[in-house]
């Protein structure tokens, strides 16, 4: 085994006659990461998916997994195990049947492959499971079986294309800590593709942000929420307020505010801020970057609330805070009242 990553693709491009779907992708994987493709509809995180797992053909560049040159292996000859936003069970056949199919087509030993079967369907919870049918199943119990069949060759990696898009909110969230704790447990190299952002921030050890067939960003989901390398991903990852500003002689002039910490280009720019860094308490008194603002609209979510707030402070422009709802009944606060806010000017982001 190679000492290297676990994965590389070195340049890989695919173009459909005239459209590129991916442009020059390098990207390096860990041996036994947790790595979420994320981006929009048609951004290139599938077919990218589909060309590490060879059911699509790059049109250029090369994959090595690890060290080995599969860049125009057959799926076959590749070590992985693949898991559908469909499931694709087969509908005839019992899950022992479906979970056993990668063993039986390799001549494992029968007894191998019942324990092997035994074994996996103990661990994605369905346990005395195995005489069922997947039409006897629930959704999310059809993704556990498929999840079982794709590891019960033990492969080296572990591909899931969008494998909990298809499931209601609830299990959604259940199964893909689930799926996390299996990860780690097992130690398998996992790519994921979604669209979800909050599913990838919350599962994955790195996010590969994607648009429009490049890479916008690589990194932990911390970097990529707190330290958004684009526009994009400010915008695409989390929710963030765009503000017009100003910079004027190494100051932001964000309406009457006046930020620190920016560089000397002076001329208008847009401020990127999250609705986290505005804060309702607590301020004191001589504190900086505080204002007053009008509650235009509270969108109720629970515990906590997105309020949509307006000041002439930043120009009227409007703005999307957090705020707790235990907060907004101590302060009697409604759609009308003002609040006064504060501005944490070190966690503007400026593109």
């Amino acid at each position: 085994m190679s000492d290297g990553p676990f994965l590389q693709l070195s340049q890989v491009r695919k173009d459909f006659g005239d459209f590129s779907a991916l442009k020059d992708i390098d990207l390096t994987i860990q041996k036994g990461e947790f790595v979420c493709f994320l981006g929009p509809s048609g951004c290139g995180k599938t077919t990218l998916l589909r060309i590490i797992a060879g059911l699509e053909l790059q049109t250029a560049g090369q994959i090595f997994q690890g060290g080995r040159d599969i860049s125009r292996l057959p799926p076959a000859m590749r070590d992985y195990g693949i898991v559908f936003q469909s499931y694709a069970l087969f509908p005839n056949l019992s899950v022992f049947d479906n979970v056993s199919y990668g063993l039986v087509n390799r001549k494992t030993p029968r007894a191998e492959v019942r324990q092997r079967v035994t074994d996996l369907v103990k661990l994605v919870g369905l346990p005395g499971s195995e005489a069922k049918f997947p039409g006897q199943l629930s959704g999310g119990q059809q993704q556990r079986i498929a999840l079982a069949r794709a590891l019960a060759t033990a492969p080296g990696l572990l591909l899931l294309d969008e494998p909990l898009s298809a499931l209601d909110a609830l299990e959604r969230v259940r199964l893909r800590h689930e799926i996390r704790s299996l990860q780690q447990t097992l130690g398998v190299t996992t790519i994921m593709v979604t669209h979800d952002q909050e599913e990838a921030l919350s599962v994955a050890d790195r996010i590969v942000v994607m648009n429009h067939g490049v890479i916008e960003q690589v990194g932990t989901p911390m970097e990529i929420y707190r330290e958004p390398a684009s526009p994009f991903v400010a915008d695409f990852v989390g929710k963030v307020n765009v503000l017009a500003a100003n910079r004027v002689n190494g100051r932001l002039q964000l309406g009457r505010l006046s930020l620190p910490g920016h560089d000397h280009n002076n001329g208008p720019v847009k401020a990127y801020l999250r609705p986290e860094d505005v804060l309702a308490r607590p301020i004191a008194p001589g504190d900086d970057h505080v204002f007053d603002a009008c509650i235009e609209g509270i969108d109720f979510l629970g515990s906590y609330c997105h309020v949509h707030v307006s000041s002439p402070a930043i120009a009227d422009q409007k703005l999307t805070v957090y705020l707790s709802l235990n907060f907004l009944y101590e302060q009697s606060l409604q759609v009308g009242s003002q609040v006064k806010l504060k501005l944490l000017p070190e966690r503007v982001k400026v593109f």
